[in-house]
């Protein structure tokens, strides 16, 4: 537990060249303001959901915290509605034809209340977001898969004469044109497993490849087509389209899926985009739809078959001519990690970036107990946090509702764990996934923008503090946070000059949400530091760098205890003015600097004294008058057998 940093601040007026100058103070507080908001006779008050990992609270809203001007030396999450990342189509997962199956099992009354609890936004936790299989998946409830256009064997229908989406008009079509109903912000994209049989090498709809035949490409983007305008026209208008679920899943577990090289999406995509812009132009393609990484079971499939396991599909496809119709990429989470999608970001920055598939699972042993932890702990801090924040646009789990059996299913995951789980005796009982989706669509809106928000935990799982942060349409608020530790975790969340504390159990996952307020509007605003570079001494542990990395889940740390001398320096490349100095050793409890000087120079060699003072947590905030340096060096002062840590070295003007 630490302490409020009270220390006094040395400010020397004539080396920093000024004939008055205020003193510097050292207070706990957030970038967003220029000092802490007054003390107002109404405080912004947030408000708290919480679900352990336990199952003892889910979804549950505690009492209320008030904001209150200044800061904590608690591990503290910053959150800068100045910093604006991508917007947000919404959460949710997939109508798959099971969960179609098992909802529709249910007398009226109770399909009604699931179909409440699962999409009305005050009365459920308001799905946002739908990925509707385009025929049959592994999740199909009749013992037999099927498109929209099959055909006796050696026959085909090119003309599409045979096109049909009946079988989808007995239950799904329903659900779906309720779910837009009680959410009417629902965005619906569609996926299929596999094009009709005709069209592939191998007569089948379970593995192979689609013929290598321009007719065949547009025949298959005329079939995508008919698609969406005959949801349409039942009601139902879809946003997203790809054109192959998983395509480096070359041989699928029973279940219907395509080999669909780079070469063949990029021909399909290509002749689908100008019929699609002429047919529906608000629909929007988008490019992959696999895995962050590709599978390892797949490469070794290609290399078995003679294929290229083209382990850069994504980078491909967007480098192709066929990009300009595409929006963007949509991943799944069966291989890798949220990174990637940050690394294709950052080489297609004008393209989106969609999360589309995870299921949880179980072993064959676990416990409900066992699932229901085990899941919503790997989901939050991979999928709730880690997808949104690496430039996700939307989070979809997979099915809405299945049986006890994680059925009905026809071939693929027999282990797959659903949000809504519909006995026969018609309980439903909600799981995990409902919980981690829920922080999200029921708090964060369609249309909303995630913020800056300083960030410790990490998907690969550190034990310390992971959240991630969004502005409403309506300028609120919505903070979730995850303990990743088994102990609880105590943390402050601080904005525009006030700040409020918390007590987050081990494994929990908490929504936050304020509204729209003046008291937390400041006008500092972050420094970027690209171009910094920092040097330390002693070389310690971690590179230097990661002070300035503007990542508090990576870290600089001396490696060895305390000792008088020891500092971190920053080369700005140019002579730069900053208002405040962020001093941040992020979630590594107790590795604060216990005394700590910032010096400010112009050449590297010649130091000015900026401020000084006594640590007392892991946050210290340097407030300093107009400062003109191109060289900032934070040194610690103390002693103690604690390593010093620096997760983060912020700069405001």
């Amino acid at each position: 537990m630490t302490r409020r940093a009270l220390a006094a601040a040395v400010v020397t007026a004539a080396a920093l060249g000024l004939t008055c100058v205020p003193a510097a103070r050292t207070v706990a507080q957030t970038p967003a303001a220029d000092h802490p908001a007054p003390a107002s006779s109404q405080s912004v008050r947030a408000s708290v959901w919480v679900t352990t990992a336990d199952g003892a609270q889910r979804l549950q809203q505690q009492a209320p915290v008030d904001f209150h001007p200044g800061g904590s030396d608690l591990t503290t999450i910053t959150v800068d509605p100045g910093r604006r990342y991508q917007s947000v189509d919404g959460f949710g997962g997939a109508l798959t034809d099971s969960s179609a199956a098992v909802l529709s099992s249910l007398p009226a009354a109770d399909r009604d209340a699931a179909m409440r609890e699962l999409f009305d936004p005050s009365q459920g936790i308001g799905v946002s977001f739908l990925r509707q299989p385009v025929g049959s998946s592994d999740f199909t409830a009749s013992p037999t898969h099927y498109t929209y256009d099959d055909m006796p064997a050696g026959q085909t229908d090119f003309a599409l004469r045979h096109f049909s989406i009946a079988h989808d008009q007995k239950q799904i079509l329903p659900l779906l044109r309720q779910a837009e109903r009680l959410n009417p912000q629902l965005t619906v994209m569609a996926t299929p497993w596999s094009p009709p049989a005709w069209m592939k090498d191998g007569d089948s709809l379970v593995g192979g490849h689609l013929k290598d035949d321009p007719r065949i490409y547009q025949a298959y983007a005329r079939y995508l087509v008919k698609f969406v305008q005959a949801y349409a026209a039942a009601g139902v208008h879809i946003d997203y389209l790809t054109v192959q679920n998983e395509p480096q899943n070359r041989k699928p577990n029973a279940y219907p899926g395509t080999d669909l090289p780079v070469q063949q999406e990029t021909a399909v995509i290509e002749a689908l985009g100008p019929l699609l812009r002429e047919a529906s132009p608000h629909t929007r393609i988008l490019a992959y739809d696999h895995n962050w990484t590709t599978h390892p079971d797949d490469i070794k499939t290609a290399q078995q078959m003679g294929e290229d396991p083209q382990t850069d599909y994504p980078y491909q496809v967007l480098d192709s001519p066929a990009a300009k119709w595409i929006a963007g990429t949509a991943y799944h989470c069966y291989s890798g990690d949220p990174s990637a999608q940050t690394a294709l970001h950052d080489a297609h920055p004008d393209k989106g970036i969609w999360f589309t598939e995870c299921s949880g699972s179980h072993g064959a042993t676990d416990t409900p107990p066992q699932i229901f932890r085990g899941t919503l702990t790997w989901h939050a801090r991979t999928i709730t946090v880690g997808t949104t924040r690496n430039w996700a646009k939307s989070v979809a789990d997979w099915n809405l509702a299945l049986d006890p059996q994680g059925g009905p299913h026809n071939g693929g995951c027999d282990t797959c764990t659903a949000f809504l789980t519909v006995a026969p005796d018609h309980t439903v009982t909600t799981n995990a996934e409902y919980f981690t989706i829920g922080h999200l669509s029921k708090f964060v809106k369609p249309g909303a923008v995630r913020i800056g928000s300083t960030n410790y935990g990490t998907t690969g799982w550190n034990g310390q503090i992971t959240d991630v942060a969004f502005t409403n349409p309506d300028g609120s608020t919505a903070l979730v946070v995850h303990n990743e530790n088994d102990n609880p975790r105590s943390f402050a969340v601080a904005v525009g000059g006030q700040s409020f504390a918390y007590t987050l159990p081990g494994g929990a996952l908490a929504t936050f949400t304020w509204p729209k307020s003046g008291a937390l509007t400041g006008k500092l605003q972050q420094i970027p530091l690209t171009g910094a570079t920092a040097t330390s001494s002693p070389a310690g542990q971690g590179s230097p760098q990661l002070a300035a990395d503007d990542d508090g889940t990576t870290r600089w740390t001396s490696g060895a205890g305390q000792t008088p001398g020891q500092y971190v320096q920053l080369d700005l490349g140019r002579r730069t003015v900053f208002r405040r100095v962020d001093i941040d050793s992020g979630d590594n409890l107790g590795d604060y600097a216990r005394g700590w000087q910032l010096s400010v120079s112009d050449d590297g060699t010649t130091w000015r004294t900026a401020a000084s003072g006594t640590g007392t947590g892991q946050l210290t905030s340097v407030d300093l008058p107009p400062t003109h340096a191109r060289y900032v060096r934070v040194t610690q002062t103390g002693s103690a057998g604690n390593w010093w840590s620096l997760a983060d070295l912020r700069l405001y003007r």
